[in-house]
């Protein structure tokens, strides 16, 4: 497994409330995880950084004790997301100024050939498959329900006054349901990671022409590339490659 990641600040925003956890090649349990978190004060870097602790503690602690079958893994990830959605949400409600703060949330559990995937909010996660990129994920944004009801096309989406208007998010609410899902993950594939600082900057295609055309730079040119277009937002990164 090669792995590599980068999280930047990006051109217009004070604080990076962007974090990111990735398991070191040495540990048994493949983990990975990406947040983008929201909040007035600093509650958005509180609530991804919360996030990704929760979660990763969460799943290194209960991941022997499981059994080993894609149900007993799925659910470990579904009741780490609702354990860290409890944190953020207790947090905020102890400390007014942390009132609404929530966060997105990308959790990858990598087992026999397999991608374990829970999903919270507009990050994403793409799989880069031979000569296909495909978004595993689908946004919990406003925008998406419209382009599902097929009232605006992607393209318009691109540039709606409400691109950023999430449906759910993690910790602004008691509970929460995320999207849960397995896909292969063969030898050679390539899974993407990333928060809407980069998508909202670059194309599906272009994200895919640079991790092709250079792996293991790929983290810092799409980082570099989406600041040079202006980098609106904090861009984190996290590319998985299954050598």
């Amino acid at each position: 497994m090669k792995v590599f990641a980068k999280s930047d600040l990006g051109k217009a925003r004070d604080m990076n409330e962007d974090f990111y956890y990735i398991s070191a090649n040495e540990e048994s349990i493949k983990l990975y995880i990406l947040a983008d978190g929201m909040g007035g004060y600093n509650g958005g870097e509180i609530a991804s950084k919360l996030a990704t602790n929760s979660v990763k503690s969460y799943i290194q602690n209960n991941f022997e004790k499981i059994e080993k079958d894609k149900e007993s893994i799925l659910k470990l990830i579904k009741d780490s997301i609702e354990y860290a959605n409890m944190v953020i949400y207790e947090k905020a409600k102890q400390i007014i100024e942390l009132e609404n703060m929530g966060t997105t949330l990308e959790v990858c559990l990598i087992y026999n050939n397999k991608a374990f995937i829970g999903h919270i909010g507009d990050s994403r996660i793409y799989r880069i498959r031979k000569q296909f990129i495909r978004k595993l994920t689908q946004d919990h944004s406003y925008v998406e329900e419209l382009v599902k009801d097929g009232t605006i096309t992607k393209e318009e989406a691109q540039n709606h006054p409400k691109k950023n208007m999430l449906m759910k998010a993690l910790g602004c609410t008691p509970f929460v349901e995320p999207d849960l899902m397995i896909r292969g993950f063969l030898k050679e594939d390539v899974l993407l990671m990333c928060s809407d600082g980069l998508t909202n900057m670059l194309t599906e295609e272009a994200i895919y022409k640079m991790v092709v055309t250079d792996f293991t730079n790929s983290s810092n040119n799409l980082v570099a590339r989406a600041n040079e277009l202006g980098g609106y937002d904090n861009i984190t990164v996290v590319i998985i490659k299954n050598d």
